[in-house]
């Protein structure tokens, strides 16, 4: 059976020490507008897909919200019958949604990643992490002893957009390469982000490493250098490489001082172990090293979570509040440093494994496929689509990418639809005798073509096989634009620069936001940082 928890309910299991997973299931850029503090974005349109990750622990307790009845939404019912049909068994609707929250005077937040951005913010206040102007820094860059510059976002990011002569060193490899980046303790450092989050807690953990380097943060990242007028590079390769084992010893012995200053714990195997098997509490076991680390070789059920970017996005990666955390790393260093910052986040049942991973049995790859997933859609491959396109066959593909993938690139006269919205994208979609179901990630137009065969039950429905990465990769002609788009693009959070106009003034006011985060925080009363010192 589905209860429903009220405004005030909730409010007060928020503060309280029993796991707890609050889950919006609206699309994230809707979700984006106007959300509470504590809650994990798990659109109903990706639901199967995420929960195993997420919430691994049926009987985990669930609160799933959306903008409420007044809203005309019915999607938290819908996503809770659907959470109870994979087994989770306690499922729970914020009454009222949304809306209902508002109206009992509580506070909602706009944008993504909040208690982590609040977080970043906090610690600025706190530790008054010293930061440099992008004039000043630009300056610097033109004298004699121009300071070393690492951006601490992951390589993808850093290929988009970087400061001129910024090497790539992401969040938690901050302390594990700095010593081989800059062994000569003159040498100034600049940490940047795209915003300010990450550029704060890379100066910060440096500085709590106790590098003898003066360390800054730029402030406002690349977006404060954009507005104040200066030119970015694009598509740089510039990488730290792994310590020599001399750097490697200082900075694990670094990394060691911090965790003991923060009460880091470890946890052997057979402790573990045990922590696996108990059905009574949620484990997350989380590898913090490189992609490339994770796919030679990681522990099996571990998942992917690079340090730097699980305390960036820490409500996309563990959504259960009070669950354990088992962090995992062969040099340590990584581990202990996000260790560090999760116990400072308030997160109190965190540990770092102390066994060797060189000594266990490994696996390779990405890690686990998703579970719960529609079975018996049968597909066609790029070829036979572009054959059956050419032929003008009555026949319409349907493209669940995000509408910013979309906006790229995309199947020429594909339609654009969100899986949650289909029946929205049948109304305008003309009938045909054959729809194709297409995304960026395989499985998700898989589930969008069992839903679509039973909504339109005379009507062949199949995926594309390898969805829209085997149609580029087959070198088929593609459009751009959102000429056939059949709903909102309100599917994703747009960051400013991804903005198609008025980008300057987005800029500003997403880091204006930022700044203003913690007060509104402390008006919430949900969430509250502890102090270490």
């Amino acid at each position: 059976m589905i209860t429903s928890v009220s405004a005030l309910e909730l409010k007060q299991r928020l503060t309280e020490d029993g796991e707890l997973a609050l889950l919006d299931v609206r699309e994230q850029g809707v979700f984006a507008a106007r959300h509470l503090l504590l809650a994990s974005c798990v659109p109903l349109s990706h639901l199967e897909m995420m929960m195993g990750a997420l919430v691994p622990r049926l009987s985990t307790p669930l609160v799933l919200c959306d903008d409420g009845p007044e809203g005309g939404e019915a999607l938290a019912r819908g996503a809770a019958e659907r959470l109870s049909a994979m087994g989770y068994t306690d499922v729970s609707v914020l009454a009222g949604g949304i809306r209902g929250w508002e109206r009992c005077g509580f506070e909602l937040f706009s944008g993504v990643n909040v208690p982590s951005k609040a977080f970043g913010e906090f610690i600025e206040q706190r530790s008054a992490t010293p930061h440099i102007t992008a004039a000043a820094l630009h300056e610097r860059l033109l004298g004699e002893a121009a300071p070393l510059i690492v951006d601490s976002r992951p390589f993808p990011e850093y290929q988009r957009m970087s400061i001129p002569g910024g090497i790539d060193v992401p969040g938690a490899e901050l302390v594990y390469r700095i010593h081989q980046l800059a062994p000569d303790a003159a040498t100034d450092i600049v940490v940047n982000c795209a915003g300010r989050t990450r550029s704060i807690i890379g100066a910060q953990s440096l500085i709590n490493a106790g590098i003898p380097n003066r360390v800054v943060a730029l402030e406002n990242g690349t977006m404060g250098w954009q507005l104040a007028g200066f030119d970015l590079e694009h598509g740089q390769s510039r990488r730290a490489a792994a310590p020599a084992p001399g750097a490697a010893h200082h900075a694990e012995e670094a990394a060691s001082r911090v965790a003991a200053r923060f009460g880091v714990r470890g946890v052997d195997l057979e402790t573990l172990a045990r922590w696996r098997a108990d059905r009574e509490r949620t484990l997350y076991l989380f590898d913090v090293r490189t992609p490339e680390e994770f796919d030679r070789g990681h522990l099996p059920g571990s998942r992917h979570a690079p340090g730097g970017q699980l305390i960036q996005a820490t409500d996309e990666y563990a959504p259960v509040r009070n669950a354990r955390v088992v962090l995992v790393d062969d040099a340590r260093v990584r581990a202990l440093m996000t260790a560090s910052w999760l116990l400072q986040m308030g997160w109190r049942d965190v540990h770092v494994l102390d066994h060797p991973l060189t000594e266990l049995e490994l696996e390779t790859g990405p890690g686990p496929e998703a579970e719960h997933c529609a079975g018996g859609v049968q597909s066609i491959d790029a070829l036979e689509l572009r054959a059956a396109l050419d032929s003008r066959e009555a026949i319409a593909v349907v493209d669940l990418a995000t509408s910013l993938e979309y906006r790229e690139r995309h199947i020429p006269q594909a339609w654009w639809a969100v899986r949650a919205r289909l029946q929205e994208a049948l109304r305008l979609i003309p009938p045909v005798g054959l729809l194709v179901t297409t995304a960026t990630q395989p499985e998700l137009a898989r589930l969008a073509a069992a839903d679509l065969a039973s909504l339109r039950e005379n009507v062949n429905v199949r995926m594309l096989a390898g969805g829209n990465r085997s149609w580029f990769d087959a070198g088929l002609p593609t459009s751009t634009g959102m000429e056939r788009a059949t709903t909102t693009t309100d599917d994703v959070w747009y960051k400013p620069y991804e903005q198609r106009s008025a980008v300057a003034e987005r800029m500003q006011e997403y880091l204006d936001w930022e700044v203003a985060l913690v007060e509104q925080v402390e008006r919430d009363g949900t969430l509250r940082f502890p102090c270490f010192d």
